[in-house]
């Protein structure tokens, strides 16, 4: 089963609606906050696009995530990046999302390899959270004015850690760890294609101001 939580009236083809309104498309009434009348270990892959900053506890929505989904699950979550200011005066905001926020997501602290997508093992955190996320890649989308191609995502990765409202949007993909898995599996997972929010398309459509 692939599932979209909080997909409002665009819910993504071929996925089971979940939404606290009754709106065209949604197929399950349920607010995402409370706990989702599915079965354990019943899901594949999960779609959150732009719901997740509103739950109201983003560990328990995250702990009744993981408890759904099926070992090595994908878990795309695309969420307002929160350096920007537009997004930081957003009172309705309880959760924000960043480049750091797959630290917390996982009993282990990671950080990228040199030359590839899958991120290494740094520590273990004293209290780990009650579920286990890892990331398979992130991306971030832009605005103008920077966007490619007047700067290289390299320059960028560098201006958006000194100032704000350079990135306006990010998008992880994360996948299930129940079950132990190696770092090679982990690479090789990282390097597959999955299934996104349509916005993203749209937010990669960059464009050169004029």
């Amino acid at each position: 089963m692939k599932i979209d939580l909080g997909c409002g009236s665009n819910k993504h083809v071929g996925f089971w609606g979940i939404d606290r309104r009754p709106l065209s498309g949604v197929d399950l009434i349920c607010d995402i906050n409370n706990p989702i009348p599915l079965p354990d270990d019943s899901v594949e892959f999960v779609m959150a696009s732009r719901s997740l900053p509103y739950v109201h506890n983003f560990v328990e929505v995250m702990t009744e995530i993981y408890r759904l989904c099926i070992h090595k699950a994908v878990v795309c979550i695309l969420a307002p990046y929160a350096h920007y200011f537009a997004h930081m005066s957003n009172p309705l905001f309880n959760h924000k999302f960043d480049e750091y926020t797959p630290r917390y997501l996982t009993p282990f602290f990671f950080q990228p390899s040199q030359g590839a997508r899958c991120p290494e093992l740094l520590y273990k955190p004293e209290i780990p959270p009650p579920y286990d996320f890892r990331l398979l890649r992130m991306e971030l989308f832009y605005q103008a004015p920077f966007v490619p191609p007047l700067y290289e995502l390299e320059e960028l990765e560098v201006l958006k850690t000194l100032q704000a409202n350079v990135a306006q949007e990010i998008m992880y993909h994360l996948i299930v760890i129940k079950r132990p898995i190696s770092t090679g599996e982990l690479e090789l997972l990282s390097r597959r294609h999955y299934l996104e929010p349509s916005h993203a398309a749209i937010l990669r459509q960059y464009e050169i101001p004029k």
